[in-house]
Order: C-alpha cells, then sequence, then structure tokens
C-alpha cells in the first residue's frame, strides 16, 4: 500500500512546502536512479552536495524533495519540498517507516570495532542457525539471507538499500541478523532508525584515519552503536582502553553488559589455550562456569572473536550448552586466517586473511608464527587512496615474520611504488636480506612459495576474501586463495 508524505514525515521535525497527500512509491539518493514517483533526498556528502542534482530527480518523475534548504527551480512548482535540518538522519528514518520498520521484526546484532567484524558475524549466524533459527548477514563479504547470497558494495550498506534489505529479511521469515556496523556508517547515519537487540565491540585499531582525522573521532564514531541513540543489549571486549571506556559509559547508565576478553576480570574469558594449525583448544569461564571448546578456527584473535560471539549468542537468550556446541563446528570464515588446501603443498602452510590494518596484521602474523615449526614469511601490500597514515607501521608490524614481500594491494588510482615506498619508510631498521619487493602480487606469492622450505608458513595478508584488485579504475579478476593453491602446485611439480 502505497504510503504519502504526511504519514511518512509524520511526528519529524520538518517543514513541507508543497502537497502533503503526495504518495511515495520509492525512495532514492542517486539521481540517476530515480523512477517515477521517488522521493529524493539531497545528501550534502564530502564531496558533492546532493541539492545539486535536485533538477535532474525531478526531470526522471520525482515529485518530492527532501531538503536542508529550500531549492529554486523555474520548473519545480508542483514538486513538494520537505525541508530538514539533517537529510542523511531524515533519510534512514524515512527509509524504515517507508519499509515498515522490519529491523523490529526480528533481533538485530550489530557489531562494530576495528577486527574481527566479519568473522564474529559469521560465528553468530551459525550460532543462531544451530539454535534453530532461520538468520541472514550483513557485511565486507556480503549479505546472506537464508542460503541466498548476494555482493554488496559496502560493509553497512546506505539506508535506503539497508532498510530494503532488512525487509527482505523480515519477509523471508529471518528471526536474527547479524550485521557489520562500520564507523563511516554510523558518522554518516546509515543505521539510524534501526532496532538493535544486541550490539557488540570487538576492539580499536588505527585504520580510516584518512575519514575520520583523529584517533577520537574515530572511537567516538563506533561509541554512537553503545549510546542512547542505539538502547541494546551489550557485549564489550575489554581486552583495550577503548572496549574499557564503552564500558564505563554504559554502566553509567545500568545497561544489559557481558563482558568478554583475556583478563580475568571479563565475565567470559580463557582459562586454557592450545594452538594448533587446524583447529584450536580453549577452555573458557563464563560466569563462573567451564566449558570446553574444540573449534575448527587457529590463531589467539580467534579466541577473542570465539569469546565475542558466545557472549552475543548468550545475550540473544541462547543458553550457553547451545552456544559451546555450536562454536565447536564453527565455519571457516572466507579469508580470515583461511588455510589453502591443495592436494601437495610440500609441507609449506599458507594462510590468507584479510589483515589491513598494522593490529590486524601483528595478530595474524602472532596466530601464524604459533603454529609454524619452521620460519614465517608475510606477504603484504597497503590500498591506495586510503588512510597513507599506516603504511609506515604496517611495514614495521610485518618485520614480526622472518621474511616479508612487499607488494601491490588494491593501489586503485596511486601509483603502486609509491605506496610501496611508504611501506618500506617503516621497515628502515631491518636488514635488507630480511624482506623484498616485488610490485606483482601473483610473483610475490609465488616467491614466497619459492623461499619457503618445509615446516614454513606464509601469510598472505590485505585481501582476504576479495577476488578482485582494483588497479586503476579497472577491476581485475584476483583471489589470494586461488593464486596460492596455483602457485602452491606449480612449486610442487
Amino acid at each position: 500500500m502505497a504510503k504519502t508524505c504526511a504519514e511518512l514525515f509524520r511526528g519529524l521535525p520538518c517543514t513541507i512546502i508543497g502537497n502533503p497527500d503526495e504518495e511515495v512509491s520509492g525512495l532514492a539518493y542517486n539521481s540517476s536512479k530515480v523512477q517515477p514517483g521517488d522521493i529524493f533526498f539531497c545528501i550534502v556528502g564530502t564531496k558533492v552536495d546532493g541539492h545539486s542534482f535536485a533538477q535532474d530527480a525531478i526531470d526522471r518523475g520525482s515529485k518530492i524533495l527532501v531538503v536542508e534548504r529550500k531549492v529554486y527551480l523555474a520548473d519545480a512548482t508542483d514538486v513538494t519540498e520537505v525541508i530538514v535540518s539533517d537529510s542523511r538522519k531524515a533519510m534512514a528514518r524515512i527509509a524504515s517507516r517507508f519499509y515498515d520498520l522490519p529491523s523490529e521484526s526480528f533481533s538485530l546484532v550489530g557489531i562494530t570495532g576495528t577486527n574481527g567484524k566479519t568473522t564474529t558475524t559469521y560465528l553468530v549466524e551459525h550460532i543462531a542457525s544451530v539454535a534453530g533459527m532461520k538468520t541472514g548477514v550483513i557485511g565486507t563479504v556480503g549479505v546472506r539471507i537464508g542460503d541466498e547470497k548476494r555482493k554488496s558494495a559496502n560493509t553497512t550498506p546506505e539506508s535506503v538499500d539497508l532498510q530494503h534489505i532488512f525487509g527482505e529479511m523480515r519477509d523471508e521469515g529471518c528471526a536474527m541478523v547479524a550485521m557489520e556496523v562500520s564507523s563511516h556508517a554510523l558518522d554518516l547515519e546509515r543505521t539510524w532508525g534501526s532496532h538493535f537487540a544486541v550490539t557488540a565491540f570487538s576492539n580499536l585499531t588505527q585504520d580510516h584515519l584518512d575519514y575520520h582525522r583523529t584517533f577520537e573521532a574515530y572511537f567516538e564514531a563506533k561509541a554512537r552503536l553503545f549510546s542512547t541513540d542505539y538502547p541494546a543489549k551489550r557485549v564489550i571486549c575489554i581486552d583495550d582502553e577503548w572496549g574499557r571506556e564503552l564500558l564505563r559509559r554504559c554502566s553509567v547508565r545500568d545497561e544489559d553488559i557481558i563482558t568478554c576478553g583475556f583478563a580475568r576480570s571479563a565475565q567470559i574469558h580463557p582459562v586454557e589455550v592450545e594452538y594448533f594449525t587446524t583447529h584450536t583448544k580453549l577452555l573458557v569461564e563464563v560466569r563462573g562456569a567451564r566449558y570446553q571448546l574444540d573449534y575448527p578456527l587457529v590463531g589467539k584473535f580467534n579466541v577473542s572473536n570465539v569469546m565475542l560471539a558466545l557472549g552475543i549468542g548468550i545475550q540473544l537468550g541462547i543458553s550457553a550448552e547451545v552456544v559451546i556446541d555450536a562454536l565447536d563446528d564453527a565455519p571457516q570464515v572466507p579469508g580470515r586466517l583461511q588455510r589453502v588446501a591443495v592436494e601437495d603443498d610440500g609441507g609449506i602452510s599458507v594462510f590468507v586473511d584479510y589483515a589491513h590494518t598494522p593490529d590486524a596484521l601483528q595478530k595474524a602474523l602472532g596466530a601464524v608464527k604459533a603454529l609454524a615449526a619452521g620460519r614465517t614469511f608475510v606477504v603484504f601490500g597497503c590500498g591506495g587512496d586510503r588512510d597513507a597514515g599506516k603504511r609506515p607501521l604496517m611495514g614495521r608490524a610485518a618485520l614480526a615474520a622472518d621474511f616479508a614481500v612487499v607488494t601491490s594491494d588494491n593501489p586503485r588510482t596511486e601509483d603502486p611504488l609509491a605506496i610501496i615506498d611508504d611501506i618500506l619508510g617503516g621497515m628502515t631498521e631491518a636488514d635488507e636480506t630480511r624482506y623484498a619487493v616485488e610490485p606483482d602480487r601473483r610473483a610475490a606469492i609465488a616467491k614466497a612459495i619459492r623461499l619457503a622450505q618445509p615446516g614454513d608458513a606464509i601469510l598472505v595478508a590485505g585481501k582476504g576474501h576479495e577476488d578482485y584488485q582494483l588497479v586503476g579504475t579497472e577491476v581485475l579478476s584476483f583471489d589470494d586463495v586461488k593464486v596460492a593453491a596455483e602457485e602452491l602446485e606449480r612449486a610442487a611439480r
């Protein structure tokens, strides 16, 4: 049933100039995608101002503009304008109303933090599935509704797209949806108007400072998900100062919180951990009770992810016993410390991981070193047109390996060699026999495999699940897992 402009904006602070009974058939924030009857939201962005595209939207059939200032157009006399103070917030709220408040129809879990979001969403989805729920997932790897998979342009979709996905998930009978919530999404109000059952925090390390400028601003963007803007049950990892600050803020409001971490003060913490190349054995304490886990994920940072997922499962009302049983059979997450499987690997273990921040690279290398009987190699680069300040830090972190191969990641419109030079700025203290430069990513992976001996381990970092490489304006086919498998097989011939 169509909704009118007045119905959608009822109770919201705004001024409607024109016909409040104008019917709305759709929502758009890109003028090139406007269909007749759509509301067009004039979003004020960091690079472009949507008010400049109002005429294009009208020409394509929009009868309602949502604006932050009145738009004066000669042939817009029959167009309704809704003036609001924040067009992004208005768009998110109206999108939720247009799709009949879909996030209130299931338990929405929002997971934020720099590292671990993707793995944790997969674990939570698996836990809920074992508990008998139909599930949905939204995040870096894409969108999944039940067994249906599709790609997504953003970790957290724009609000109009997000609410549309929520509506599909509701209509398909999803009872639980696990979503990665990025700092960009929170800052740009993409999740505004969404109803969360549980919000969870993993950790905070340097990333996205090209956008947020300061670490404090980056943290405050993440912290929005734990403010009164988003009331929910909380799960907070308290292994870093940022998690402890979130705990302090939420505790002041006497919220329902479960803490996790390696510290014994956390409600969920490990008692004993044994690491293997294919699995991990964990004795974990959960609010005084102890449980034994043996799950098919590796590395110390996955212990953190498992504990976070355990806390989320409990906050969803699932018994600890069911959560533990589910985690024992946890799925391998694409590109998250994923071991490359081939018939004959020559005794060389190759792992692919999405680690693209200094902290994530350091932790991934730590995990691989703990598993390797011999030396550890790392193949890595940094993305172009992104936070350049972390590049030398990535170089420094890579020196934790016995040998590093610096290569190209997603250079985008930057010169790959210039990006590599920035990375090498963090490696000046190392002997040049400790690293090599190979801009071609396939050749870099092949080089590491040639240098490795039986018992050695290689970490290919930075791209994880991605099956492409962004070079200039081109999207080239490139999958680290497939390429590493091909090079391992070639080396075994």
